[in-house]
């Protein structure tokens, strides 16, 4: 199905999914040539216009690009960390080819702001924060919001109590497991924000240096805040793109 819609993933999405994380992993470093059309359809048996509804896909969202007559070719590297989101599965997904480091340990605090945003009737909440790194390069610096029962869920994972460890985990990755309901949707908004001291500092840029700031706020299969994630980004070291689509009724 596909991730939040109870409908069924299209062949030519599922493909695209698959050789997006492909690229994302490094199988086709360097700008390496992808399979032909009728390689990738022997492989997963599928149709070659489905390999090619595929490509576009990816053509869309510069992962790959086409030269006729040569082939499709994934995009060399140019310094940008690029995810393509279009699920919570993707934002899960993080964890495949980037690696975290905590800077601020799993601990309560009281934040009357960030309660709110939870819906708390108390203003007791768990707080951590760290940095997302891609190939040793810091492109993000999150700091994260959990309401008590959320908090108390990842209390004994070790990954998350020492400043300096790091892990390849994601967040919302540890509380889908943990919690009694899954994760099913989150409520996000982009802005431009200009990087604070600390900011600045964890992510080794110029402090008033502008950051791309993404909030996420994480909702369980009852509607229930279970994470609030508040996310700057350095724009020359990391690229965010979603996929738009329209519903066509025939």
């Amino acid at each position: 199905m596909a991730p939040g819609t109870g409908r069924r993933e299209s062949g030519y999405a599922a493909l695209a999914r698959t050789i997006r994380n492909e690229i994302l992993q490094g199988r086709y470093a360097d700008g390496r040539r992808l399979p032909t059309e009728a390689e990738l359809a022997r492989r997963h048996g599928v149709s070659r216009q489905t390999v090619r509804r595929a490509f576009q896909d990816l053509v869309a969202e510069g992962l790959v690009h086409r030269v006729p007559g040569r082939g499709t070719f994934a995009r060399p590297k140019d310094g940008a960390y690029i995810r393509q989101f279009g699920s919570i599965d993707d934002l899960m997904g993080l964890s495949m080819d980037t690696r975290m480091d905590i800077t601020v340990p799993l601990h309560r605090r009281v934040d009357v702001t960030a309660a709110g945003r939870l819906r708390l009737s108390s203003d007791v909440v768990y707080h951590l924060a760290f940095r997302r790194l891609h190939d040793a390069t810091p492109f993000c610096l999150t700091t994260v919001f959990l309401p008590p029962h959320a908090g108390a869920a990842l209390a004994s994972v070790p990954e998350l109590a020492t400043e300096g460890a790091t892990s390849e985990v994601t967040i919302i990755g540890l509380l889908d497991i943990r919690l009694d309901a899954p994760i099913a949707e989150a409520d996000q908004s982009i802005t431009v924000a200009l990087a604070d001291p600390p900011t600045a500092q964890g992510l080794g840029c110029a402090a008033g240096h502008p950051l791309l700031r993404i909030d996420r706020l994480y909702l369980d299969t009852a509607g229930r805040p279970v994470e609030l994630a508040i996310s700057h980004f350095l724009p020359e070291h990391y690229s965010y793109r979603t996929n738009l689509r329209r519903s066509i009724t025939y």
